[in-house]
């Protein structure tokens, strides 16, 4: 029994020692044949495939080495004893006709590419294998028609996902979206799938050539065979485009049909307002308002409702707040509502004191760490607000102690970083940055690393001014809503030759941060000409700068939207469009270059 036992172990151990060789020979034979070391490939490949005659991964790199090594009778006369062995094996046609076409034998080619085709009339089962090997061998149209006629043959295969990839190769997009939306059409579990691929060609601009096509398939698609899907397809194309409006269409339809679940509204809503597209997303919120039984549900649509108020400076916003007080009380379910309140008595109403207030009555009415987290991550911001530093780092850090790793306690981790630049103290603010660069979140981890290089590329070395100081300084007074003083302090870094001389150089950084920062204020106050001045001195100095696309877009927005010169915001465009084409405006750019150009919007 002992030797039985002994004998079973030394052979799985055999086994075991002769796959790892295996794996290891591969691996080594694949780097070979990645360096274009094919030769020595060969010789890998070929042991490697005498002991598995029929791994097609094997087969198949021995093939390619021999062909690039110019071997084509080797590989012939390999290729013709496996189909003389076993004839049933169709896909070695096409290696063979391959074999044959990069020898210029286009005709025997083609030959053995039609046997390797027509062999699915009988046996289906190799298409998937025959469809793929055209596909690598980039016989696209090719590789379609073994896969349409595998899936004629056996209509439990389905090859569909990879027809509609064939076609992206190919570029014809028309027949691609057909092959996808085809596939959400015979089963919905595709959704997910489709979207994903398909997001790869949709852009947020409406006029792309992908969008319109895929727009119009589904749209032929939703007449011809009506389903709820077709709605949700056209409701995330639309507001890919950022045509809320649209979507919001969409949406309503699905809710016509099933009038329960409104949370894709709401999601819809949310994503308008963080765009900035108000009035899309005031209609999303009322529309919940009207539709909901839940009382949580209305009262969060009604936090929305305020936000927007208080984001287009509606002068009915106070009324706003006091009467969701009136209507629903200050409890747990309005605990969201209470800080956004505060946020407006401090930044729009300029009351800090009655914000402070109000928070503190909130944190009696929480009963969650997150919503106290929330109501102390306001109360510091109050506190900043009044150059209370000290208490307001207490709070941030105390929710980073709580909630470690949670988004909340990046956010406060940012607060401390912007609390600690605020104040001058650079190393810390950067220790905080540095944690945060890699947040989860994306837009903390974006204004962290921004913070990062502002610090890390002006910060003062050995006691020589560089600027930073002053313009933390501003950016502290511009938080607290004294416009006017930051830029004075901003002006003043101008005055002083301590400064220029040693930081403020055209061209540089802080110069750009500088000037950059004081057009921010200046469009604040509506001061339109001074703006472009400011922003003009950037691209003076350096038009290659990496503010560069943030001023042209700026200076086009500004001609476009606040001082009607259209001649001047269509310049501007079109240095984006031509100057910085990897720049994130640029879609927006071209939208409206078009626009006032007087082109015909799809």
């Amino acid at each position: 029994m002992k030797k039985l036992l002994l004998l079973i172990l030394l052979t799985i151990s055999s086994f075991s020692i002769g796959q790892n060789k295996d794996q290891n020979d591969y691996l080594l034979a694949e780097n070979y044949y990645r360096e274009g070391a094919y030769e020595k490939a060969t010789q890998i490949f070929k042991k490697l495939y005498d002991q598995s005659p029929f791994n097609t991964t094997y087969l198949g790199r021995l093939i390619t080495c021999y062909q690039e090594t110019d071997n084509f009778l080797v590989a012939e006369n390999l290729l013709k004893k496996r189909i003389k062995v076993n004839n049933s094996q169709v896909y070695l046609y096409v290696y063979l006709g391959y074999n044959y076409q990069k020898q210029q034998q286009k005709e025997f080619a083609e030959e053995n590419y039609t046997i390797a085709l027509n062999s699915l009339e009988k046996n289906a089962s190799y298409g998937g294998l025959i469809g793929r090997l055209f596909k690598d061998y980039n016989l696209l149209d090719k590789a379609i028609l073994a896969y349409e006629k595998a899936m004629e043959k056996n209509k439990n295969a389905n090859y569909s996902f990879q027809i509609a990839q064939i076609y992206g190769e190919k570029g014809d997009f028309k027949q691609m979206f057909a092959s996808y939306i085809d596939m959400v059409d015979k089963n919905d579990q595709y959704f997910n799938l489709v979207q994903r691929y398909t997001s790869k060609y949709i852009t947020d601009d409406s006029e792309n050539e992908s969008n319109i096509l895929f727009r119009k398939t589904l749209l032929k698609k939703s007449a011809s065979n009506p389903k709820d899907i077709w709605n949700v397809l056209l409701s995330w194309l639309f507001t890919q485009q950022k045509d809320y409006t649209k979507a919001l269409i969409q949406e309503k339809a699905l809710y016509q049909r099933n009038p329960i679940d409104l949370s894709s509204i709401f999601t819809l809503g949310k994503i308008a307002f963080e765009a900035k597209f108000y009035d899309a997303s005031q209609q999303c919120f009322h529309f919940i308002v009207e539709k909901s039984n839940s009382k949580s549900e209305i009262v969060n649509a009604n936090l929305y409702l305020a936000k927007i108020a208080v984001a287009t400076e509606n002068p009915a916003a106070e009324d706003l707040f006091q009467e969701l007080f009136k209507r629903f009380g200050k409890n747990t379910l309005t605990i969201k509502i209470q800080v956004a309140y505060a946020d407006f008595l401090t930044f729009s109403k300029d009351k800090p004191n009655e914000a402070n207030a109000v928070l503190e009555e909130a944190l009696s009415y929480a009963n969650s760490k997150f919503d106290k987290a929330r109501i102390k991550l306001k109360l510091g911001d109050v506190l900043v607000f009044t150059g209370k530093f000290n208490k307001a780092l207490i709070y941030f850090s105390q929710i980073q102690t709580q909630l470690k790793n949670h988004e909340l306690a990046q956010e406060a981790r940012f607060k401390v970083a912007q609390t600690s630049y605020f104040k001058g103290d650079f190393p810390w603010a950067k220790a905080q940055l540095k944690v945060l660069k890699g947040s989860t979140t994306q837009l903390i981890a974006n204004d962290a690393v921004n913070l990062f290089l502002k610090i890390s590329d002006n910060e003062p070395v050995d006691s020589i001014p560089s600027g930073l100081k002053q313009l933390a300084r501003a950016e502290l007074l511009a938080f607290q809503n004294k416009d006017d003083d930051a830029l004075a302090e901003l002006n003043s870094l101008f005055t002083r030759k301590d400064i220029f001389i040693n930081g403020l150089i055209p061209g540089e950084v802080i110069y750009d941060d500088v000037l950059f920062f004081k057009a921010k204020l200046l469009i604040k106050q509506k001061k339109y000409e001074e703006a472009i001045l400011s922003l003009a001195e950037i691209v003076a100095a350096d038009n290659q700068g990496f503010l560069t696309d943030d001023v042209y877009f700026m200076m086009a927005e500004m001609y476009n939207n606040d001082l009607n010169n259209i001649e001047k915001a269509q310049e501007y465009y079109q240095k984006i469009i031509f100057e910085h084409p990897s720049s994130i405006y640029l879609v927006d750019a071209r939208k409206k270059y078009r626009k006032l150009r007087g082109d015909k919007l799809q």
